[in-house]
């Protein structure tokens, strides 16, 4: 058979078949995108610093702080060299001591050791009166056997270092002991002994004087 000659390059194209976008089209879709990106960027920014994102931005800012290596005594007038250390001191047949007792009067002020938000604020089980506190790299306080709470207090508060969270009692499982605070840390490993942080606050030089 003879070799059929090739076809003109003016039939290789269907005459039918639709021509690409224009480039002034192409452009007009880029600019739409680009003002949409920025519409949106500017929403997003109003609502991240607006009031009603205060707890998702203080939750973000307070989980990227890193871990602190001394905290005050949460009890006010308490020192650290007059809280024992009881951390993993047996508890019953099957638990230990996940934390400290910090010993004070009944209704004594107890404050939270750092910046961070209140996660829960309830009455039960062994802690009695308790607030959870989630402070600094995501660590969890626990403040358990309070007396009562400061009015007002709820889950969702943005709290800081110093700020009133109630009072020392024997809620819970400490009826008819002398009031104190339990005190615990719970990190990435689970709960572990305070007591050097607050050493560690305690080591701290004064403050400079100002002349």
């Amino acid at each position: 058979m003879l070799d059929r000659p090739p076809r003109p390059a003016c039939l290789l194209t269907d005459p039918a078949a639709p021509a690409g976008p224009s480039p002034a089209r192409k452009l007009r879709r880029w600019l739409l995108r680009v003002i949409w990106i920025a519409v949106l960027i500017v929403a997003g920014g109003a609502l991240w610093n607006s009031r009603w994102a205060a707890v998702p931005r203080a939750m973000w800012e307070i989980s990227r702080m890193p871990a602190p290596t001394a905290l005050p005594v949460p009890v006010e007038g308490v020192r650290a060299r007059q809280v024992a250390d009881t951390f993993g001191a047996p508890r019953g047949a099957d638990r230990t001591h996940a934390g400290v007792d910090i010993f004070a009067a009944r209704g004594t002020a107890v404050r939270s050791a750092t910046r961070g938000i209140v996660m829960d604020v309830r009455e039960g089980g062994l802690g009695g009166r308790q607030v959870w506190i989630q402070g600094p790299a995501r660590e969890r306080y626990y403040y358990a056997h309070l007396d009562g709470w400061r009015d007002g207090l709820a889950s969702g508060e943005v709290v800081d270092a110093g700020t009133l969270l109630g009072y020392v009692g024997d809620t819970g499982n400490a009826k008819g002991t002398p009031p104190h605070l339990h005190w615990g840390i719970y990190g990435a490993q689970g709960a572990y002994d305070p007591l050097p942080l607050l050493k560690a606050w305690a080591a701290r030089p004064p403050p400079a004087s100002g002349r």
